[in-house]
């Protein structure tokens, strides 16, 4: 993607000789008028008394110029009037359609603020210099609107950033019969009930935050939007305020047709390093002139600063990213579909990561049961249509029974964990992990025939210690099938990378353990980079495996679930592994538990086209996403 050029300095800065604009004066609108250009922009007042509170108050400037760099003729044009921007007015993004320019902002009816308080708001003129009317737009927590500066097929369109305040953000279209529309509450109070509907997909992974940057430009490709993508979020000393680009579509711009991979741009600079808000930038305007990109950004909330581009080098990366939209899986409504059992001591503290079986028509999940000392042993609960199960017994399936999955020690995690199973003829092979809260642990094999399994009797065989003492290793599975003559398994030795070996028989009763074969590895800043292991065993598809994996970021230690396609003669060959991750911790029943923002699976079932990924949520509790088989393999 090419990068964009910095101009030399910022073209506006702080004027100590006005007070409204002494403090900063930053996140720059333009519009081209025939007289020339005209920048509105934040600006932020020296600290005063403002209805008994101690603030630098915001307003809204404009500045006017011939060559769209330099600026002169400043004054204020929007200041607070009204009790909904009773503490401010701050960044406005302008269009001019039908004549007039509307001036959408963020009034501010708190202070300090609330997101309650935090709301869009409209400004009218005629002719930038006075304000006809004003207008409070959303009756909820909401920024950065922009209209767009034409109809499209017939409609007025608002592109929007909503629930700024209580993320996750989300950017949405709003559409209009009539332009008073833009200000009905009533409109808004429909629209906002059906917001799942009205969003575009920006956001690739949780701790993302998104907002609305510049007006959208028309284009040959399509509607051009800067946005502000600021990356790890939620921890403050780790966030990379960016620079991005959606490409939508002409005619329907709730389509991404385009949009670029990495930022345009990220502090570098020592006035988007330093500031009143240190390490920021935000794009707020966008001209082209003679092809060349125009964009307009505050750097560190203080002063308004200018980068360069070419447009069509631009739209030809940003259209030709093959990454349109981010695929998640997507999470049943009624998640959790199994909680821990106060009344059966033995799943009272958490049930998760369970295997999957598809048998006669029904689904079953052999999941792991914590109890309140931290024993884990297996559970099996069954299900007709794969959402609402039961519970089969109301004791264990499956417990330790070897040395090393005893407790040693009062109260510390031991026994039987995370299983997998894969059926081989008349076999269902379980491997599981085995932990005795002391040693390393080691995966563990276990079988039981097919027959057994469908009657509920609990006929496991002897367990098989299969991974090499003093070597840390779990999540493993075997493939439901024979590869050139011989079985394929994963595992995960060291801690870090999905192991691969290869195997003539699946007897470990001598020296046939596990070794390495061949690795996967955790890639370097991105979600999955400090280590990686497999979900459940793979899917066979017409054109590869599709092998479902977990990964942990370096940056914030939470869990999420990937995806990778393996060549059916070859699994050591990746043909795809996805960028991004298709499931993550973003709901209340993920994010707390026993472990925090944790998202894991042990198995999943196909029936038809139907993929469901069974999962833990926070290690306390099971969920299920689906996916349609065919779109989750066409998508790469």
């Amino acid at each position: 993607m090419n990068k964009l050029s910095r101009h030399s300095d910022p073209i506006l800065q702080p004027n100590p000789e006005n007070d409204w604009e002494k403090e900063a004066v930053f996140n720059g609108s333009i519009i081209k008028e025939k007289g020339g250009y005209y920048l509105l922009y934040r600006a932020m007042s020296s600290p005063k008394d403002h209805d008994g509170k101690q603030l630098s108050l915001s307003s809204i400037g404009c500045a006017q110029g011939k060559d769209g760099i330099k600026f002169s003729q400043r004054k204020q044009l929007i200041r607070s009037e009204y009790g909904w921007e009773k503490y401010g007015c701050e960044d406005p993004r302008v269009t001019k359609i039908d004549g007039l320019f509307y001036i959408f902002y963020t009034g501010l009816s708190d202070y300090p603020p609330t997101p309650t308080g935090i709301k869009v708001c409209l400004a009218i003129s005629k002719d930038l210099k006075t304000i006809q009317e004003k207008h409070l737009i959303t009756p909820f927590n909401a920024k950065a609107a922009a209209l767009f500066p034409k109809k499209i097929n017939g409609k007025y369109a608002l592109i929007i950033t909503v629930n700024t305040d209580i993320p996750p953000a989300k950017i949405a279209i709003a559409l209009f019969d009539k332009i008073e529309e833009i200000w009905s509450l009533e409109f808004w109070h429909k629209w906002y009930q059906n917001l799942e509907n009205q969003t575009i997909s920006v956001e690739r992974i949780n701790t993302d935050q998104v907002e609305v940057g510049t007006v959208p430009l028309e284009t040959e490709k399509g509607w051009l939007v800067f946005y502000g993508h600021i990356q790890n979020y939620y921890q403050e000393q780790k966030r990379i305020f960016g620079i991005e680009a959606l490409l939508l579509d002409r005619d329907d711009p709730r389509k991404i047709i385009g949009r670029t991979q990495d930022p345009l741009l990220i502090p570098e600079k020592d006035y988007e390093i330093e500031g009143i808000v240190k390490n920021v930038i935000f794009p707020s305007g966008a001209i082209v002139k003679n092809k060349k990109l125009y964009l307009y950004y505050g750097a560190g909330d203080t002063v308004c600063a200018l980068a360069f581009g070419n447009i069509e080098d631009i739209l030809k990366n940003t259209h030709n990213n093959p990454i349109k939209k981010v695929y998640k899986l997507k999470k049943y409504h009624q998640n959790p579909i199994l909680f821990p059992d106060p009344n059966h001591a033995w799943k009272s503290k958490a049930v998760f990561n369970a295997a999957a079986i598809y048998l006669n028509n029904r689904f079953y999940l052999i999941y792991r049961a914590l109890s309140n000392d931290n024993t884990s042993t297996l559970g099996c609960a069954v299900s007709t249509n794969g959402f609402k199960f039961e519970h089969l017994s109301n004791e264990p399936i499956y417990v330790p029974r070897i040395v090393l999955e005893q407790k040693i020690r009062a109260n510390a995690f031991s026994g039987c964990e995370d299983p997998r199973i894969t059926r081989l003829e008349n076999k269902y092979y379980m491997f599981y992990t085995a932990f005795n809260g002391l040693n390393l642990p080691r995966v563990v094999m276990s079988t039981i025939l097919v027959e057994n399994f469908a009657k509920h009797h609990w006929l496991w065989s002897e367990p098989q210690l299969t991974s090499l003492e003093g070597v840390h290793n779990k999540n493993a599975c075997v493939f439901p099938e024979k590869i050139a003559g011989k079985y394929v398994l994963f595992h995960r030795t060291g801690g870090s990378e999905i192991a691969i070996d290869f195997t003539d028989k699946l007897d470990f009763s001598s020296t046939n353990s596990l070794q390495n074969e061949g690795t996967i590895s955790p890639r370097p800043g991105l979600w999955d980079s400090k280590k990686i292991g497999i979900a459940g065993p793979p899917i066979k598809t017409p054109k590869c495996w599709l092998l479902i994996y977990h990964g942990v970021s370096e940056i914030d230690d939470q869990y999420r679930l990937g995806l990778m396609l393996l060549d059916l003669k070859n699994p050591l060959k990746i043909l795809y592994r996805s960028r991004y991750p298709i499931l993550e911790a973003t709901e209340l029943y993920e994010k707390e538990g026993l472990v925090k923002n944790v998202v894991f699976s042990c198995g999943s079932v196909l029936s038809g086209k139907t993929l469901y990924i069974y999962y833990g949520g926070a290690d306390k509790v099971i969920c299920v996403a689906t996916a349609d088989i065919d779109e989750i393999i066409s998508n790469y």
